[in-house]
């Protein structure tokens, strides 16, 4: 028999674990509860957010403005931008300025332009919150070889460089008025699973959105500026195939607006968080299942996904080469 001070060395175990498990879930649940941070009074009066013409980003950018904060927004999109800004003027009644940026221009002498216009855009400005959300997710469900060198290129572009760089036109001015929060949207793909098979180089960013959050925070915390990245599962946007929309709990895949009122919530309470309870819950059965497990799981649901991508394509070919119009496919 195995001696005595083994099974008593398993309880002590067992129960620190339960008791961590249960502080964290007592701390999520104390902060849903409480009332909101008041944003614009802890941090400044302006925020920026980067791809607010659609999904999490426009969320994000709606709940920013019914708190109160001003807003500067940055799109490749004119026509979209300006949509946008005037829809959150009507409704929430607060500043806008637009910055037009293709973010995946940066490292160019078109993106430098962009970079100083924006510069221009918010000096002078309280700015006290940068939204980093824009991104790229495709290429998706796809081998390395199998997408052209310039769309991989572009992917790094946007998700890792246009990060950076915005964030280090719009630190200067929190640093000098000593307070400030960063909020770079990462993803659970790099934090939560072992690997992301068929979204290589897209996990691969997000994981360096991570790694710069955690090591930003801990630079600039004791000057007043709290950083964080945010790790969801799947929102319910147009990046998410509509497979994952149909067949899942809605708690497990919430929509851009449900997110985002969680997402701000959250703004401040540490270097890597997910704000919503269903994607936490996620998190923790991730946590017990082993990374073989894990690899074999994402690699068989990401080749199907990649089988129905190309079966989708070929139809839209066919239909385009008969002159029909192709009927929408569930992908």
């Amino acid at each position: 028999m195995a001696p005595s001070w083994f099974f008593l060395l398993l309880a002590f175990i067992g129960g620190v674990s339960a008791a961590a498990s249960s502080f964290r879930l007592l701390c999520y649940l104390a902060l849903c509860l409480r009332r909101p941070r008041d944003l614009r009074r802890r941090y400044g009066s302006w925020a920026v957010v980067t791809g607010p013409t659609s999904g999490i980003g426009r969320s994000m950018a709606m709940e920013l403005a019914r708190r109160g904060l001003n807003l500067v927004l940055l799109d490749l999109d004119a026509a979209n931008l300006q949509e946008t800004s005037d829809t959150i003027r009507s409704r929430h009644g607060v500043m806008t300025r637009t910055v037009v940026f293709d973010l995946s221009l940066v490292g160019t002498p078109q993106g430098d332009e962009s970079t100083r216009r924006l510069r221009s855009a918010i000096e002078g400005l309280d700015v006290g919150v940068l939204v980093n959300n824009a991104g790229v997710g495709r290429p998706a469900v796809a081998y390395l070889h199998e997408a052209d060198v310039e769309a991989w290129v572009r992917m790094v572009r946007v998700n890792l460089w246009a990060l950076t760089e915005v964030t280090a036109a719009v630190l200067p001015g929190m640093l000098e008025r000593g307070r400030g929060a960063v909020v770079n949207m990462g993803s659970a793909s790099s934090e939560a699973i072992p690997s992301f098979p068929l979204n290589t180089i897209y996990a691969a960013t997000k994981r360096y959105v991570a790694t710069f959050s955690r090591s930003l925070y801990v630079e600039y915390r004791s000057k007043g500026i709290d950083v964080q990245c945010q790790a969801p599962f799947f929102v319910a946007t147009r990046l998410v195939p509509s497979a994952v929309r149909d067949n899942w709990l809605p708690a497990f895949v919430p929509t851009a607006d449900a997110y985002a009122r969680a997402a701000v919530r959250w703004i401040g309470h540490g270097p890597l968080c997910t704000p919503v309870v269903g994607h936490q819950l996620l998190w923790c059965l991730a946590g017990v299942v082993p990374d073989a497990a894990h690899d074999w799981i994402r690699l068989r649901e990401h080749l199907r996904l990649r089988a129905l991508s190309r079966r989708a394509r070929a139809a839209r070919t066919a239909a385009a080469d008969h002159g029909l119009k192709p009927t929408p496919a569930k992908i």
